[in-house]
């Protein structure tokens, strides 16, 4: 059955806002080749748009010949604005953003976890009304807020988590009561494989798992271009994942235990101070990332030979601790068969994870003082351990979705890079029979705020251009 011609007009006008929204200005020519849409369609739409206040003339094109052909139209991004934070237990950014998500004003703030939750509320609406104001903007249409935590398929809200600040869940409330806009919130995960997938690493890809590697451990799953969040939210919650190697299991209530206990930030700092691995504390992310770094920075200098037989003085700021005890040089233990773990080891394929150093059987958790780097070989052990934790949870996922493609994001990946990745990406080939790259997240930490000022334009574009009711 054939569209009736207002049906046919809300689509051509949707696809022409869309077009324009993907490839910028365009002039009337150019929205009939892209459209296929008869030069009188095209022009009662252009004027349809204008009317409705959603477009206008931006300039001429320099490709035309001076007159209504020039004419370079283009969505007017000040038809509304939006704002958008990334919610972490200490602190909140945000960015206020026109209607196209050209980033007008940002800034972020601090905030203690012991902050009672009415302080913590106000500081968080109160940044967001001076960057709205540093930005001219005086009414904000939507906010997108991303955060840990689940997300109530029901109710659009967080929901209630013991671990996390009770200020999250009061947060989204007080934003639409201050601004009266419409207040979106969504898992901190699922907003980076939002942005990756539009922005990054995943932009070839309809169906693949991003991985969150932080303070805590999630996954977000896209599959056929579609974010999959389970029937009560929980898709993704790989840090209750069962896996050998903890000693526990998770519980209905904690997940010590499960993959968080391998693969959390306390985890992989525990893991690097068993190979002697130390770095500086960085303000605002987990010493985990900043150990990472350290030992990716290493390997990639290849200043040192790969082995543990000697070391080199370093700054006191951080490095490699040689804690290699005894005269042993060579690897400091045969590798094991791929998914063997045993006490003492890390090992599910590639080199031990033993805390025991060379022939000398000393103790990596009793390193030597700071001063002294070994050569690059511990660095790039530890990131074997942790590649080798890594792939354990991704192999799961990937026996159940068969994604194809794993991105790594967070803290912790982002901190890992290619390096990581690489080293991920092999130990799978040999552990899955199912075809899946392995790719470095390209957002850095700004993946969250992306992700939620996306949704936010999404939403916003959404109602703004739906065709007015009859």
């Amino acid at each position: 059955m054939p569209a009736s011609p207002s049906t046919a007009r809300a689509i051509n006008d949707r696809l022409a806002l869309r077009l324009l929204q993907q490839e910028g200005p365009l002039t009337a020519g150019q929205l009939k080749k892209l459209t296929g849409l008869s030069r009188p369609s095209v022009a009662d739409l252009v004027e349809r748009l204008a009317e409705a206040g959603l477009i206008g003339v931006v300039g001429e094109s320099g490709e035309q010949r001076r007159g209504p052909n020039a004419r370079l139209y283009g969505i007017v991004a000040d038809r509304a604005h939006l704002a958008a934070l990334d919610v972490r237990t200490e602190g909140v950014a945000v960015v206020v953003a026109d209607l196209l998500g050209s980033v007008l004003a940002e800034a972020s703030v601090p905030i203690a976890y012991e902050t009672d939750t009415g302080p913590a509320v106000e500081q968080a609406v109160a940044l967001v009304e001076r960057t709205a104001k540093e930005a001219g903007v005086e009414r904000l249409h939507t906010v997108g807020v991303g955060a840990p935590g689940l997300i109530d398929p029901a109710t659009g809200e967080l929901r209630d988590s013991t671990g996390l600040p009770e200020w999250h869940r009061r947060l989204a409330a007080a934003l639409q009561e201050r601004f009266e806009a419409r207040v979106v919130v969504e898992n901190e995960t699922n907003l980076a494989a939002l942005a990756e997938q539009r922005d990054g690493a995943a932009r070839d890809r309809d169906t693949f798992v991003l991985l969150w590697l932080g303070h805590g451990i999630g996954a977000a799953v896209v599959l056929d271009g579609v974010l999959r969040r389970g029937a009560s939210g929980g898709t993704g919650e790989i840090g209750f994942l069962p896996v050998p190697g903890t000693g526990g299991m998770p519980s209905a209530t904690g997940c010590e235990g499960g993959f968080h206990s391998l693969a959390g930030a306390a985890a992989v700092a525990e893991l690097a101070r068993g190979f002697g691995v130390v770095a500086p504390a960085v303000e605002h992310e987990p010493h985990a990332a900043a150990l990472v770094r350290e030992a990716v920075s290493w390997v990639n200098s290849g200043s040192a030979p790969a082995s543990n037989s000697g070391s080199a003085p370093v700054p006191e700021t951080g490095g490699v601790v040689d804690s290699a005890a005894g005269g042993g040089g060579g690897p400091r233990s045969s590798p094991r068969p791929l998914g063997a773990v045993t006490p003492g080891s890390d090992s599910m394929g590639g080199q031990s994870a033993d805390l025991s150093a060379g022939s000398g059987g000393g103790s990596r958790s009793s390193p030597r003082p700071l001063g002294l780097r070994p050569a690059v070989g511990a660095a790039s052990e530890f990131l074997d351990a942790l590649a080798d934790r890594v792939a354990l949870g991704a192999a799961s996922v990937i026996a159940v979705l068969d994604p194809g493609c794993v991105v790594l994001s967070g803290e912790v990946g982002r901190a890992g890079g290619e390096v990581l990745a690489a080293r991920v990406r092999e130990r799978l080939a040999r552990m899955t029979p199912l075809p899946t790259e392995v790719r470095a997240g390209t957002l850095g930490g700004g993946a969250v705020l992306r992700g939620a000022l996306l949704m936010a334009r999404d939403g916003a574009q959404d109602e703004l251009f739906a065709p007015p009711e009859r």
